[in-house]
């Protein structure tokens, strides 16, 4: 049997696809499986870390400030769909399946036209453009957000799946995860990212929070970004941090920092939603507000709804930074609302994501 996946850009478009291929592996340890994505986006290095071959195509998407630039974007399409027919020319797969990312619209479409199973996954609770031009090409189209559906025009190919996400978010155990971070039963972590290259509100938002602590008993985990690291760390406020406070630029362990964590302050990328729902963690969710079709918002507003986070908006911290430590340490002294976040959440994740994808693929 072999497989096609393709996805490209954003971690949020590749773990899932990896997550799908490593289910399809243990189903059937002798599938062949190629990815196709971007010549130079970071699925050329997650793929291959994760033991799996991947062939690049040009591929760009449309730029909505700079018309011209889509000249460029065009000549990509056309390119990039060549390429993606002669590599499915000579893969010959069984079956296609697109996690997102501007790859996956020539690829998907070159698959279609060969008359080859064809499947899509969407991560965010609002459609992205490339996969609502794909729906009337694919066989079916897995969804993340039940409310996702209605916003297809054949919601009759959704099935609700949920976002797959790595194994090691649900399968920690709290208690060596918290022993291995030295923190007693009675302190609170908070664990705080921004995605891998941060988010500057929330940094500023993470630093009163991290001035406030005082002497509570709480244990702060502050996950900075790259790009602010250097910046945040040359602050003339960063000496008023409390001794709890741990400030660093990327997290390699992030299922054991979530895992440890008893609540969670993060942007509201689909993956990183999902990943706090599997591990069923009380979080303050803070959207960004940069992105198309102001998908964050939703994502979070989809999870807040359900009484699983708190919804923040960066405009609110703009105008109050100290607004999240306030929210933050009310929650941490208010085990009832912990608590019925945490079953919230629970009711809403779907750990079983990547086997629920599979059971629907025609193997």
């Amino acid at each position: 049997m072999r497989v096609l996946l393709t996805c490209g850009g954003t971690g949020g478009h590749i773990y899932p696809a990896i997550s799908i291929a490593d289910k399809i592996k243990e189903h059937h340890p002798e599938a062949e499986i190629l990815f196709i994505g971007t010549r130079h986006g970071m699925e050329n290095r997650l793929v291959p870390a994760a033991g799996y071959e991947i062939e690049g195509i040009d591929a760009s998407g449309l730029d909505r400030r700079n018309l011209a630039a889509n000249i460029k974007t065009l000549e990509n399409v056309i390119k990039g769909s060549r390429e993606a027919a002669r590599i499915i020319e000579r893969f010959k797969p069984d079956l296609a399946i697109g996690t997102g990312g501007y790859v996956t619209g020539s690829v998907m479409t070159q698959a279609h036209k060969k008359k080859i199973p064809c499947y899509i996954h969407e991560q965010n609770a609002v459609p992205g453009v490339t996969n609502k031009l794909l729906e009337s090409r694919v066989d079916k189209v897995f969804i993340s957000f039940e409310q996702s559906a209605q916003l297809f025009r054949h919601p009759e190919k959704t099935v609700l799946t949920g976002n797959p996400v790595r194994a090691a978010f649900s399968a920690l155990d709290r208690k060596s995860c918290r022993e291995k971070l030295g923190l007693d039963d009675d302190c609170r972590l908070i664990l705080l990212f921004g995605g891998s290259l941060g988010a500057g509100i929330l940094n500023d938002a993470a630093m009163e929070l991290g001035k406030s602590i005082g002497d509570r008993n709480i244990r702060f985990i502050f996950v900075t970004g790259r790009r602010y690291f250097e910046e945040i760390s040359a602050r003339k406020d960063f000496p008023q941090l409390s001794p709890s406070v741990e400030v660093i630029s990327y997290a390699d362990d992030m299922p054991e920092l979530m895992t440890a964590s008893d609540l969670v302050v993060s942007r509201a990328g689909a993956i990183a939603v999902s990943e706090i729902l599997v591990c069923a963690k009380p979080s303050i969710l803070v959207p960004s507000p940069n992105v198309t079709n102001n998908h964050q918002f939703k994502n979070a507003k989809a999870v807040a709804d359900e009484g699983a986070a708190l919804l923040i908006e960066d405009k609110e911290l703009a105008d109050d930074p100290g607004l999240l430590a306030e929210k933050a340490f009310a929650l941490l002294a208010d085990d009832a609302a912990l608590e019925s976040m945490r079953e919230n959440a629970a009711r809403l994740a779907k750990p079983d994501a990547a086997e629920l994808i599979y059971q629907d693929l025609e193997i």
